[in-house]
């Protein structure tokens, strides 16, 4: 894992590369609010394949969520929560989606999070990711997941216990 000082480079370039993902957000502002907690986030996201960037704000707050062109590559193959995976007889992926965010310090988006992020640009046009499911949904058995395909986005359902090569999840921290 990068040390959270070799991280400040990345995410200033990132940011200065990007300023429709955050209009009339400064760096310093948001620097100035980086903790070694969230600096230790944000690198787990950037390790895995997130290329975390700003994309907003909730009221004081500066959100952070994955801005990769596809699902992160070191967070795919994984069910969607730890019940789905314990659940599995056989043929058992690494982990669990929602589990591994929790263990990374971030959550998973939601649905309206998703559909947030993809105003900002376009994102897993050949992936798709697990987004947070209901628990209505949760509890028969089900979750959720989102793409892009046809210049629209989608929402999905699938059994909670699946995984695919191509199925990963977005994350996002609040700093």
């Amino acid at each position: 894992m990068p040390k959270s000082t070799d991280l400040l480079p990345t995410l200033a370039a990132r940011f200065a590369a990007h300023p429709h993902r955050h209009a009339g957000i400064a760096w310093a502002a948001v620097e100035a609010r980086l903790t070694p907690k969230s600096l230790k986030t944000l690198a787990e996201m950037e390790r895995t394949g997130g290329e975390p960037d700003v994309v907003g704000r909730e009221g004081e707050a500066f959100v952070f969520a994955d801005c990769a062109a596809e699902s992160p590559a070191g967070r795919r193959s994984l069910c969607f929560d730890r019940a789905a995976l314990d659940a599995r007889k056989e043929n058992k992926p690494a982990g669990a989606a929602l589990e591994l965010a929790h263990h990374m310090g971030a959550e998973m988006l939601d649905e309206a999070q998703y559909r947030a992020l993809q105003a900002l640009g376009e994102f897993d046009r050949k992936t798709s990711s697990w987004v947070r499911t209901p628990p209505a949904i949760r509890k028969l058995g089900g979750a959720l997941f989102c793409d892009r395909r046809y210049d629209a986005v989608f929402v999905y359902h699938n059994g909670a216990e699946s995984y695919y090569a191509a199925r990963g999840f977005r994350a996002r921290l609040l700093v």
